[in-house]
């Protein structure tokens, strides 16, 4: 199971991210977050990441040219969508994308269902809130090309392992505080996410 760690501000959370095992760190383009951090200082953390590493560029009412723009000049190798948008938006994309369905029925989490894509629970401030989605929607659902995120931490992950998701993506689960990771608490999510177990 892939793991992304996302909300990184700074040089050594994602450092500390990539040494405990995270497959993609996310950045926050979104300026009412307050895990926001500017393009400039997002191409500067990236300059200095290790090879391999899935750089991702969370998106909320930007439009494509913009999107194109930031992804270029910081180097972000995916574009996380997390608002709504027709499918021409995707079409003007110049990177790789990820679409995120903010959940609020089991309904919702079957939408594009042959493609890749991020679910989460539904909150007004587009996630990073901690909300937890009701795992009973994935009973008996093909999760292999889902990213689950919403309020996981090392202590609940074990719940969703079952499911067999394509990846987890979080964020408040390991953070000292909002925008400031607990290096630790990426370590030990990881750890239970290759152990199976705490």
């Amino acid at each position: 199971m892939r793991v992304k760690i996302c909300g990184i501000t700074n040089l050594e959370d994602a450092l500390d991210a990539v040494e405990a095992g995270a497959d993609a760190l996310g950045f926050v383009f979104y300026e009412k977050s307050a895990r926001y951090l500017s393009p400039s200082k997002a191409k500067d953390i990236i300059s200095k990441l290790p090879p391999f590493v899935e750089r991702v560029g969370l998106f909320v009412e930007k439009t494509p040219q913009e999107i194109n723009d930031i992804c270029d000049f910081s180097d972000i190798s995916l574009a996380q969508i997390h608002f709504e948008v027709p499918r021409s938006f995707y079409d003007s994309l110049n990177t790789r994308y990820i679409r995120v369905i903010r959940a609020k029925s089991k309904e919702d989490i079957l939408k594009f269902n042959d493609q890749y894509r991020i679910i989460d629970a539904f909150v007004k401030s587009y996630g990073g809130e901690g909300k937890r989605i009701d795992l009973d929607w994935f009973e008996g659902v093909d999760c292999s090309k889902i990213v689950l995120a919403g309020g996981l931490n090392e202590k609940n992950v074990t719940e969703v392992l079952k499911y067999g998701f394509y990846g987890v993506d979080l964020s408040s689960g390991v953070e000292k505080r909002k925008g400031k990771k607990d290096k630790m608490k990426m370590k030990n999510f990881i750890k239970v996410i290759e152990n199976g177990k705490v």
